[in-house]
């Protein structure tokens, strides 16, 4: 199919993300063998849109990125072009420059762009699509929450990272007679924490769309020592809280565009389960483990099946959407419908959470 399209430009903001460098290396050579299209790389996000910071992609530029975690574009979680910190008149003052941005695009004769990110990146990529850019867009989370498409690179990964802490957990916890609470990332949905809680035999599962009573989570303790088993694994997703309480929030970060942060939870939950148990407890918060090192196969897989995808969405015009999986077909959905739209959680009724019920994980409900 023969397009005007001559050179694009590829991007990722936000958080880091197992599958980021294999979309790059996907669009590039698409890009590159498919159409003979010249690929040009934003660095360091928005702000290196900005800043009019790029690097020029090709074959060998993106040779061996398949299996390297994290983004050789680089990132930035704070950069809003609509929204920016800038010094004027011995001040720092938020300006929209998003017309910089435009304006660099037009400099570098770049036709189309394709951006990776989440929330906030997708968010300044409607608005960029509202400007007259021609955008396609790449969904990127660990936590599986987008609605708009059923799974997300990084998700697998991280599920997989957080397992194999479990099972190191297991051992530990059971040489001590210990109570390890494992804590994981997801904020408020809590795939994370179901899927690696059932794949790493854990006791219990504490997720945010269930709020938890601490006591049924002892009482879930006790019936096991009672079996002879005088230790317990739990999984926290970060998200979780008690019925009568709140999340567990480490930090407000006021410059962001998702100023929470959460995290903290494990360390409550230890905390509550040794007073009422009796039973020493350790929490391990997992963190940017999750994030960090290769992608498995399976999200090097769906990596490049998304970033082939967003290249066909460019080819047949349609920009302003953003590539999704839907069963097994790859689709898409326009940021205008993405951007806002509630998110995915575990439904606390669902399939996942009955079967795990059925073989004996509690959830505290």
């Amino acid at each position: 199919m023969k397009t005007n399209i001559k050179r694009i430009g590829i991007m990722t903001g936000g958080g880091d993300c197992p599958g980021l460098n294999p979309v790059i290396r996907a669009v590039t050579k698409t890009a590159i063998s498919q159409y003979g299209w010249e690929v040009i790389g934003i660095r360091n996000g928005y702000k290196g849109l900005y800043e009019n910071d790029w690097v020029k992609l090709d074959g060998e530029s993106i040779s061996g990125l398949l299996h390297k975690g994290g983004t050789m574009l680089y990132s930035s979680n704070k950069d809003n072009l609509f929204h920016y910190l800038v010094e004027e008149n011995g001040e720092m003052v938020y300006k929209d420059v998003s017309d910089v941005g435009v304006e660099n695009l037009k400099k570098l004769d770049i036709d189309v762009m394709f951006i990776i990110g989440g929330d906030g990146t997708l968010t300044s990529a409607r608005d960029f699509a509202r400007k007259g850019v021609k955008v396609i867009a790449i969904p990127k989370t660990i936590d599986n929450d987008l609605a708009s498409t059923d799974t997300t690179f990084g998700f697998n990964t991280a599920v997989g990272v957080a397992t194999e802490a479990l099972d190191r957990l297991h051992t530990t916890a059971m040489s001590h007679h210990r109570i390890m609470v494992l804590e994981v990332m997801g904020r408020y949905a809590g795939w994370i924490a179901l899927h690696a809680g059932i794949a790493g035999g854990a006791d219990a599962i504490l997720l945010p769309e269930i709020p938890y009573d601490i006591h049924k989570i002892a009482e879930k303790i006790e019936e096991r020592k009672r079996q002879g088993k005088n230790f317990s694994v739990i999984v926290v997703g970060e998200g979780a809280k008690p019925i009568d309480g709140e999340v567990v929030v480490r930090e407000v970060i006021a410059d962001s565009p998702d100023p929470i942060r959460l995290g903290g939870i494990g360390l409550k939950v230890a905390h509550d389960l040794e007073r009422i148990c009796g039973n020493e407890a350790r929490a391990t918060i997992l963190g940017h483990l999750q994030r960090g090192g290769s992608p498995s196969s399976s999200d090097r897989i769906l990596s490049t099946r998304y970033g082939v995808a967003a290249v066909k969405l460019a080819v047949e015009g349609k920009f302003g959407n953003m590539v999704t999986l839907k069963g097994d077909t790859m689709s898409y959905d326009s940021l205008e419908n993405v951007i806002g739209r509630k998110s995915k959680n575990v439904n606390p009724n669902g399939e996942l959470v009955e079967m795990a019920k059925a073989i004996g994980i509690a959830f505290g409900d």
